[in-house]
């Protein structure tokens, strides 16, 4: 009896996540572009705050597939980005927001079940630490135009590995974001900035080879581009 109990909960539990799940993926289709771009002016904000407030009754379990869990934690930091973005709208970058001398990322503002997170914690402490995956890089989303772009759908335990590798493979091969060619490579930083996550395996050329449209040489001359902070406003 106690066991069907307990399966009857994990079951309630799963479809409440599920159901909060499609009010943000509701509010990313009506408010952001298929290339990332969203409209701040016009958001709905008391639908963002519903979701978030969500966010502070759930405690991700450990029993959680791993898709789940990394699913939950990218949506969590893009739609906590969005909040302190609308927080402190207009505005023109998400750096030029301060709070008792901390920059967005390190203000503690992030609630998820009893904890209360940082966006860098959930980037570098749980998402990059624990899931050992590069293309959290462009799953995770800065709120400005050289930033992979925010996807306008909802993470799910379902489709997260099929979208973060569709979204690393259009990455890589915007030319507004990375120019490659056989012999020279111009990429975005954030390419320098994590080195390490996208060496583990080999080259940083090894790496967008997987990726690229383009061949490139494996001594190719590497550069990187200016990073454009500006806010990925419609």
């Amino acid at each position: 009896m106690l066991k069907k109990i307990f399966l009857l909960i994990i079951v309630f539990l799963s479809l409440k996540a599920t159901a909060q799940t499609l009010i943000y993926n509701e509010l990313l289709q009506a408010h952001v572009t298929k290339e990332g771009i969203v409209d701040y002016k016009n958001f709905n904000q008391k639908k963002l705050r519903l979701y978030l407030t969500s966010l502070e009754k759930i405690t991700p379990k450990t029993t959680w597939p791993k898709d789940k869990k990394k699913a939950f934690w990218i949506n969590v930091y893009n739609a906590y980005t969005l909040q302190i973005i609308l927080d402190n709208y207009p505005l023109t970058s998400i750096r030029t927001i301060k709070k008792e001398g901390n920059t967005a990322w390190k203000i503690p503002f992030v609630k998820v079940g009893n904890q209360t997170y940082t966006l860098d914690h959930l980037e570098h402490e749980i998402l990059r630490k624990k899931y050992k995956d590069p293309r959290i890089h462009v799953g995770v989303n800065c709120a400005s135009i050289s930033c992979p772009k925010l996807l306008n759908i909802a993470f799910t335990e379902e489709n997260v590995n099929a979208e973060l590798e569709k979204l690393m493979t259009e990455f890589v091969n915007d030319t507004t974001r990375n120019k490659i060619s056989n012999e020279n490579i111009k990429i975005s930083k954030i390419f320098s900035w994590f080195k390490e996550d996208f060496t583990e395996k080999g080259s940083i050329i090894e790496y967008l080879n997987q990726y690229s449209e383009t061949p490139i040489d494996k001594n190719a001359q590497i550069r990187y581009k200016t990073y454009d902070w500006n806010l990925n406003e419609k």
